[in-house]
């Protein structure tokens, strides 16, 4: 499944989000330990989803971007 295709869902699991953000799941798991990274929904007592718009709303926030000066 593409990444494109991935994010067309509302919810996700931690294992697409290590796809789409590079980030390793054990990466993921340590953040929500420690209460920091992003947003997520605890379902069911176990399981874990995050939300598309939040996963997407982190990596624009953490966009780098560089001013051009014209020469």
């Amino acid at each position: 499944m593409s990444e494109n295709q991935i994010l067309e869902k509302p919810y996700l699991n931690e294992k697409e989000v290590a796809a789409i953000t590079g980030r390793a799941v054990s990466t993921l798991r340590n953040e929500r330990f420690m209460r920091k990274g992003l947003p997520y929904l605890k379902i069911g007592g176990r399981s874990i989803r995050y939300k598309s718009e939040d996963v997407i709303a982190y990596m624009e926030g953490r966009r780098i971007t560089f001013d051009v000066v014209a020469a």
